[in-house]
């Protein structure tokens, strides 16, 4: 355990269903940790005391196929409720990210959001970056979806974008090289830069988004879009495109490296930088590997390094750990035996 808890993880999942987790791992050629599964509290606890971390921000993991009906939006509800009251049972430990029911429900997405962050205090909303399969899916600048990003701005509201866990048309390479190693990095960037180019960056201003992974491969693949969208025909010049990419926070989770540091360093300040781990996708000792490349970068500059590491995100959540709704699902104990499905 490091000296004193003082990190708060913007990137921290909550996986309430083993079996769905581990038949979506084999999908897209991942492994959750086999002691990271099933998730209790407790896990994430020990690992957030193992890693430094005194908040962590849970959100849900980042699925996008789905359909709109009441039994998806009853198990979003329900998602985030026990997150609330997980977050009361467990006083400045816990924040979380509202999962919203698939976007293209729109009423019931804009319901969600009502309801997490004016009932259950949630300190944001996660978005993925797109919504469906194949030829149907949208990305989340669609603008079906513009009622959504209304009321979000309105709010001044924190989005958590995760790039989604969408296969190539190709298979991936290799199974060391599979769809979150290889196209999640991807689809944050493709969702960042839809964002931008449609103007709806501008357009919503009060939205803080925070791309995870550093944005993906969102910081070398931003100078192309600069040049080569304008030439497509985006109205906004090049200076003005890089300028909105300038705009989004970025967390560290799988990311902190000299390289990609010193990137970052090119394209926003350190007042835009977040920590986070992505556990329990990854083992603590993944975590730490990031954790300590990103000190090492920062050895020489310790203001620098206290931002990122939490000061950032007093600033960007200001409610962060003070007491959520105490229980709504009938009067229950937070339990560590979750129902992991049949």
């Amino acid at each position: 355990m490091f000296p004193q808890n003082i990190r708060i993880d913007v990137h921290h999942h909550l996986f309430l269903d083993a079996q769905k987790k581990t038949k979506k791992n084999l999908e897209v050629g991942w492994r959750t940790p086999d002691e990271n599964l099933p998730w209790r509290p407790e896990t994430s606890l020990a690992a957030m005391d193992k890693l430094g971390v005194q908040t962590a921000i849970l959100s849900p993991p980042p699925i996008s196929s789905n359909s709109c009906g009441a039994e998806n939006r009853a198990e979003v509800r329900q998602q985030n409720i026990y997150a609330s009251e997980l977050c009361a049972a467990y006083p400045n430990r816990f924040g979380f990210f509202a999962g919203l029911p698939f976007l293209d429900d729109v009423e019931g997405s804009l319901e969600e959001i009502a309801y997490s962050l004016d009932v259950l205090s949630a300190d944001g909303v996660a978005l993925i970056s797109s919504y469906g399969d194949g030829n149907s899916a949208k990305y989340v600048a669609d603008d079906l979806y513009d009622p959504i990003w209304k009321e979000l701005d309105r709010r001044h509201a924190v989005v958590f974008l995760h790039g989604a866990q969408t296969p190539s048309s190709t298979p991936y390479p290799h199974p060391w090289l599979g769809v979150p190693i290889s196209e999640v990095p991807n689809e944050t960037y493709k969702a960042a830069a839809h964002l931008v180019v449609s103007g709806k960056k501008r357009r919503f201003p009060n939205v803080n988004i925070i791309l995870t992974h550093l944005g993906g491969s969102t910081p070398f693949l931003a100078p192309r879009v600069a040049a080569l969208s304008h030439y497509m025909g985006c109205p906004l010049t090049p200076g003005e495109i890089i300028e909105d990419f300038k705009s989004f926070y970025y967390e560290t989770a799988l990311s902190a490296h000299e390289t990609t540091l010193t990137a970052m360093a090119t394209l926003v300040p350190t007042d835009r930088l977040l920590f986070g781990t992505d556990f329990p996708a990854v083992s603590t000792k993944t975590a730490e590997w990031y954790t300590e490349n990103l000190g090492k970068y920062f050895a020489g500059r310790p203001l620098d390094l206290a931002n990122i590491m939490h000061d950032n995100a007093l600033r960007l959540f200001p409610n962060l750990g003070k007491t959520k709704v105490q229980c709504l699902s009938g009067g229950h104990q937070i339990s560590s035996q979750l129902d992991d499905g049949p």
